[in-house]
């Protein structure tokens, strides 16, 4: 991983382990983007949520689109769970949105565990 993303991914996971220590698994997960929303913003960190995405095929846009949780630095994508473990769907998902962005680095993160889980996904 490159020096800057590797200190960007720290940063996040960093956060994203502050939001745990603070409000603790068991929440829904727009609990936990709602306070990263507010992180990301007090830390100035440049960031899209609920990013869309289209698929064009041919000469078409196709109908389904797809939402990543969070964009950070126009290019890493944070999926945020809440769930009983990091499951091989949600690693597809990412590298889903990873695709669609043109990106190669993203994070699933898991609030639903009595320590944060987290999982970095390179494509």
């Amino acid at each position: 991983m490159e020096e800057y993303r590797k200190e960007e991914y720290f940063k996040i996971v960093g956060i994203c382990m502050e939001i745990h220590r603070i409000l603790g698994g068991g929440l829904l997960e727009i609990v936990y983007k709602d306070a990263l929303e507010y992180e990301f913003k007090k830390h100035n960190i440049p960031f899209q949520r609920e990013k869309e995405y289209s698929i064009k095929y041919k000469d078409i846009v196709l109908v389904h689109k797809f939402y990543a949780d969070f964009v950070i630095y126009d290019e890493i994508i944070l999926e945020v769970k809440a769930s009983k473990d990091i499951i091989d769907e949600y690693t597809a998902q990412t590298i889903n949105y990873l695709r669609l962005a043109d990106s190669d680095l993203g994070i699933i993160v898991n609030f639903n565990k009595k320590s944060l889980q987290h999982k970095r996904v390179i494509h």
